[in-house]
């Protein structure tokens, strides 16, 4: 027999609620990385892509200590110049092969005016190269430097 204390006061029992999530959910932070690499790849091409080709000017500094070096220029009518005098392309060929003999480490610096095409500074390039020079390095102006100072 159920007395009456056992009626009335029954059992209460508490379900329990929802506890904290004591874990950091990663799935929203992936997705973001995902998505910010996916724009990096996207862009990253058009930023290289996007060039822009006045190079006859620079802020570089010059160096203190200039190597043994041969000068070849090029004026805008498309005239090479080794050291100063006006050359034929055998002529430049001989006369580079001449400075490789005498010091394989001689720097060629290449003086092209703005007009002339690439395609003839890519030639005097290679008629170094050929010859055995390697060490190749371009003159430019500063900026702010006047014309006249060449």
């Amino acid at each position: 027999m159920k007395t009456g204390t056992d009626v009335a006061f029954g059992r209460l029992e508490r379900t329990p609620g929802h506890q904290p999530m004591s874990e950091i959910n990663v799935t929203p932070l992936v997705d973001v990385m995902l998505v910010l690499v996916v724009i990096f790849i996207i862009t990253a091409p058009l930023l290289a892509s996007s060039i822009r080709l006045d190079l006859p000017k620079t802020d570089a500094a010059t160096a203190s200590e200039a190597p043994k070096f041969v000068t070849l220029s090029i004026d805008p009518a498309g005239q090479v110049f080794l050291d100063e005098r006006p050359v034929t392309p055998d002529q430049l060929a001989q006369g580079l092969q001449e400075a490789a003999a005498r010091n394989p480490d001689t720097e060629v610096q290449l003086r092209a005016d703005r007009a002339v095409p690439y395609g003839q500074v890519v030639q005097v390039m290679g008629a170094a190269q050929k010859a055995g020079l390697n060490r190749i390095g371009f003159v430019a102006e500063q900026p702010g430097a006047p014309a006249a100072a060449r």
